[in-house]
């Protein structure tokens, strides 16, 4: 009988398509025939700020299933997260919408590194507010 995945794993792996889904379903209107509707810059801007925002979501709800070894789980949700937004993005932007790897890793994947990030800083905080550290300065 195969093992029921616990509630960290389903909201991990939830949490990895999510990362990817919300800024590709945002960016949907930003694009016409012709390509981008509106300036590059500003569009690079907008989807750092929607993929942030639903990583900080995604990672406060991780983080309730999570009781113990903070750290460990926020590096192997940071890693999940991370290659899982690459392969989605490698099968859609590079596959079918035929976008140059180089390219990519340049203008979009190298941006992907700010999810590990931010998942484990969240980890060391969550691991050290874990323990009562008062947080001296």
């Amino acid at each position: 009988m195969p093992h029921p995945l616990t509630s960290t794993w389903r909201c991990r792996l939830v949490g990895a398509f999510l990362t990817w889904l919300v800024p590709f379903v945002c960016a949907i209107p930003f694009y016409g025939p012709d390509g981008l509707l509106i300036d590059q810059q500003l569009f690079k801007s907008l989807m750092i700020v929607v993929g942030s925002i639903t990583a900080a979501i995604l990672i406060v709800r991780l983080f309730r299933t999570i009781e113990r070894n903070y750290i460990r789980e926020a590096i192997i949700t940071g890693i999940v997260w991370l290659l899982a937004n690459w392969v989605l993005d490698l099968i859609v932007l590079v596959g079918l919408l035929g976008m140059t790897l180089p390219d990519y890793a340049t203008q979009i994947g190298l941006r992907y590194l700010v999810i590990p990030v931010m998942v484990i800083v969240a980890g060391v905080v969550a691991e050290e507010t874990g323990k009562g550290k008062t947080g001296d300065v």
